[in-house]
């Protein structure tokens, strides 16, 4: 059961929130715009704040969903982390969509509150301190996910879940890479830009 948990999760996290979203609402497909990325930040600032809230909630459920059945099978912390990351790794590397996918913050807070509600919510408290603090989503993403980890060692003191995590980390680290030297290079775009036009649904 639990392999089959595994398998599935991948294969729900490789259904695009952003690409199927985005051609229900009449919306540009966002692979073809911006930063190609499906992702919520690529589709709010090129199909609107309506499209991007449904495609963040698509995200956070693909990871949520897969571990809450996971709960209800009774599974330790060490295969719950395996079924978040798979549905994580589905995201990336969508089988459905030539494994082109996003960077993968949502459905890792989506594992994360399927994990422990109240340690995502932590997780996600942090993002929006440092996203207030910083103004930048992807640097305030990356303090987030990094911490991540220890915030749910501390609370489960499961190794195998830390690891797990930290590899899940990994990931989002490597798929922000270009997000990375722009921050470096003081480029990366921020949060809220003063004196800028935002799309309009």
């Amino acid at each position: 059961m639990p392999y089959f948990l595994v398998i599935l999760a991948y294969f729900i996290g490789s259904i695009s929130a952003a690409i199927i979203t985005c051609k229900i609402m009449g919306k540009v497909d966002p692979r073809t715009v911006g930063s190609h990325n499906p992702g919520a930040t690529n589709v709010l600032r090129h199909a609107g704040k309506k499209a991007a809230i449904f495609t963040l909630l698509g995200d956070l459920l693909k990871g949520l969903i897969p571990v809450a059945i996971g709960h209800t099978q009774g599974l330790d912390w060490g295969w719950l982390g395996m079924i978040g990351t798979a549905a994580f790794l589905g995201h990336l590397y969508p089988v459905f969509y030539g494994f082109k996918g996003g960077k993968g913050v949502a459905t890792a807070l989506g594992v994360y509150i399927g994990l422990q509600p109240i340690v995502g919510l932590v997780v996600l408290i942090t993002w929006l301190i440092s996203a207030l603090l910083i103004n930048i989503s992807s640097f305030s993403a990356l303090i987030a996910t990094l911490l991540a980890p220890f915030y749910f060692y501390w609370v489960t003191g499961s190794t195998p879940l830390l690891l797990i995590l930290l590899l899940m980390t990994v990931f989002i680290y490597w798929r922000h890479r270009s997000n990375i030297a722009e921050i470096i290079a003081g480029t990366e775009d921020k949060i809220v830009e003063r004196n800028s036009k935002t799309t309009k649904d």
